[in-house]
């Protein structure tokens, strides 16, 4: 195994994982979100952006951690398989795949949509798949020719996406009126339990930022270092994102449920501004999509490689160009077919909570990690002994609490199903 991760050339530095992380997690949602928190919490809603963000940056702290100790190719897979065996390694694994695979048919299908408000023929059955297609097809020959190639994707895409949303927070602010940000009414633990719960989902995709691991200079201080940044720039840009658009439209702003941010940009530059945002949607999607197939893959090629699944052809690593490409190019089929067929959406219930249970996983990870070996002294470790670990598992049981019973159902036949795969595989191990 490490004879294999030593093929991996190690090229991603703290500016790229940064942007790497940065990346997936500011998708679609933040383009939608303003006008979804504002209908329920009105000028609160900056207090769920707040408090969503405090409770993720405990559970990042845990990832930190994680990831200082167990630095190879394979993200939160390789912290559980590590801590707790192939069992747990093929859960977190196919869960954390699964999820992204539904989110990249989604997002992608939401690019096309607004290519077709653009344009009319991407409405278009056969133009639909052409270009889906193209989308996955080329971001899959750029992440198979090499990594910094495909980390130089992710810069582009980062500081593209970025620039319109700085330009929102930088110029918004004249046009803002100050009693559309007055809080009347403080929300109730219900409330902002709800809507942290929705916001929960906007601020995650740290999972798959840190899955290229193998490929990082120095991990054990790189990947604490860009988890801190990364995670700290956006719930900064978050929360100054909320109070623009709360500030500008006011009780409008749930009104605005497709596009809040183009609305509010249409305020404080004119059409112009509602073209940019709209532009800057598009762009934040394809720039999610990036991300993903350069991260995601990497988890494929994890699994196989320490042979959890039965595949061994998965694990090859391109002799040229040191990338896992056959489970760079299989991810990428996969995507597309689901994005193709709209299959994607009857499996949607369990794609909310999988990532949940991931997180949980690493949460043990981190504890189960921190007492069953030495702890290096380059290693990163959080400080206050086990309180911020305790703290994330009741963040996380919290978050489960609020799951619908359909998708606690779903995630429960996902858990059997896959866990009579696992059997069947062990199985025709021991046979042969």
């Amino acid at each position: 195994m490490m004879q294999q991760e030593e093929e991996f050339k190690r090229t991603i530095g703290v500016f790229g994982l940064s942007a790497n992380i940065m990346n997936v997690i500011i998708g679609a949602g933040i383009f939608a979100l303003p006008a979804i928190v504002a209908a329920s919490m009105g000028a609160s809603s900056i207090i769920a952006y707040f408090f969503c963000g405090l409770l993720m940056a405990l559970i990042m702290l845990c990832f930190a951690e994680a990831s200082s100790k167990v630095t190879q190719t394979g993200g939160v897979y390789s912290y559980i398989e590590t801590a707790f065996g192939p069992y747990a390694g093929f859960l977190a694994g196919i869960f954390t795949v699964t999820g992204t695979l539904l989110a990249d048919a989604a997002v992608s299908n939401a690019l096309v949509n607004v290519m077709g408000s653009a344009h009319p023929v991407f409405k278009e059955e056969f133009i639909r798949i052409l270009f889906l297609l193209v989308i996955f097809g080329g971001l899959a020959f750029i992440n198979v020719i090499g990594v910094k190639q495909g980390i130089g994707l992710v810069k582009i895409n980062t500081i593209a996406k970025l620039i319109p949303l700085v330009l929102l927070v930088t110029f918004g602010w004249q046009a803002v009126h100050l009693d559309n940000l007055v809080i009347e009414n403080f929300p109730d633990i219900q409330e902002l339990g709800k809507s942290s719960l929705v916001l929960f989902f906007a601020f995650q995709g740290c999972e798959s930022g840190i899955v290229v691991s193998g490929e990082v200079i120095n991990p054990k201080r790189t990947i604490p270092k860009a988890i801190f940044i990364s995670i700290t720039a956006i719930v900064i840009l978050y929360m100054l994102i909320q109070t623009i658009a709360q500030g500008v439209l006011g009780t409008q702003l749930p009104l605005h449920t497709a596009t809040p941010l183009a609305a509010t940009a249409d305020v404080i530059f004119g059409p112009v501004g509602f073209i940019i945002l709209t532009i800057g949607a598009a762009i934040s999607m394809f720039g999610f999509l990036s991300g993903d197939i350069l991260n995601n893959p990497r988890t494929l090629y994890a699994l196989s490689r320490d042979k959890v699944i039965p595949i061994t052809a998965i694990s090859k690593i391109h002799s040229s160009f040191a990338t896992p490409y056959i489970a760079i190019i299989l991810y990428a089929l996969l995507g597309f077919l689901i994005a193709a067929t709209g299959s994607f959406e009857s499996l949607v219930v369990i794609a909310s909570s999988s990532i949940l249970i991931v997180y949980l996983g690493v949460v043990l990870s981190v504890i189960k990690l921190r007492y069953s070996r030495e702890t290096k002294a380059d290693e990163f470790t959080i400080p206050g002994g086990l309180i911020v670990p305790i703290a994330s598992i009741a963040i996380i049981l919290y978050f489960l609490s609020n799951l619908t019973q359909n998708e606690i159902i779903g995630t429960v036949i996902s858990i059997v199903v896959l866990s009579a795969i696992y059997g069947m595989i062990q199985f025709t191990k021991t046979k042969k």
